[in-house]
């Protein structure tokens, strides 16, 4: 079985890197190898759809089409495996990978899993304050000076994100406080991802037989 970590290159604030979500999605991909050792990981993808964080200096997007297109050949391409499990790092994949999932499921190999490693409103937040972008959840590890962002929730700046992307809600493109990140509170939430996605895996494997 096969697990691909899909990510982006994006802005976060002024203390992460422009990888991130890449590197969450990797990190969830080793750690469900190492107990699943039947799985193995594919290399990162590290472009996704982010146009929402146009204006923001390091932010490089190849939109929802183009995201669609590769993902479908890769699943088509790992012939070889039994299923694939797409981790997705980044909220901007979910739109495009969500009408593919009847697609991917019929030209892979056998089926195929798409898990999102951040709360959905299918899959609500256990705790507050993980949502967020460059917050709570993804900056507890830098040390680099952290700046607070529009805290307003996001159902409250929804609209706004949609009409005019994160530069019209923010202004140094972090959304939540990160000032209030630890990296106890970093582990804990990565650890409790690392188990969502472990259960998510226990519950599809038998679909795919």
């Amino acid at each position: 079985m096969l697990t691909v970590p899909l990510g982006a290159t994006e802005q976060h604030g002024p203390h992460l890197p422009l990888g991130t979500d890449t590197a969450i999605a990797t990190e969830l991909c080793r750690r469900l190898c190492a107990a699943r050792p039947q799985i193995l990981a594919a290399p990162g993808v590290p472009h996704g759809s982010s146009g929402e964080h146009a204006g923001f200096t390091g932010s490089l997007s190849i939109g929802r089409a183009a995201v669609e297109l590769p993902i479908v050949e890769l699943v088509r391409s790992a012939d070889t495996f039994a299923g694939v499990v797409l981790v997705n790092g980044h909220g901007g994949n979910l739109t495009p990978l969500a009408g593919r999932g009847g697609y991917l499921a019929s030209r892979g190999p056998s089926r195929t899993g798409l898990v999102a490693h951040r709360p959905t409103r299918r899959q609500p937040c256990r705790a507050p304050r993980d949502l967020g972008h460059a917050a709570s959840a993804a900056g507890s590890g830098p040390s680099r000076p952290r700046r607070r962002g529009n805290t307003e929730s996001l159902a409250k700046l929804m609209d706004r994100l949609r009409s005019g992307g994160v530069r019209a809600v923010s202004a140094n493109g972090v959304l939540g406080d990160p000032t209030r990140a630890t990296p106890e509170g970093g582990a804990a939430v990565l650890d409790r991802w690392s188990a969502d996605l472990d259960a998510a895996v226990t519950r599809w494997l038998p679909t795919i037989g």
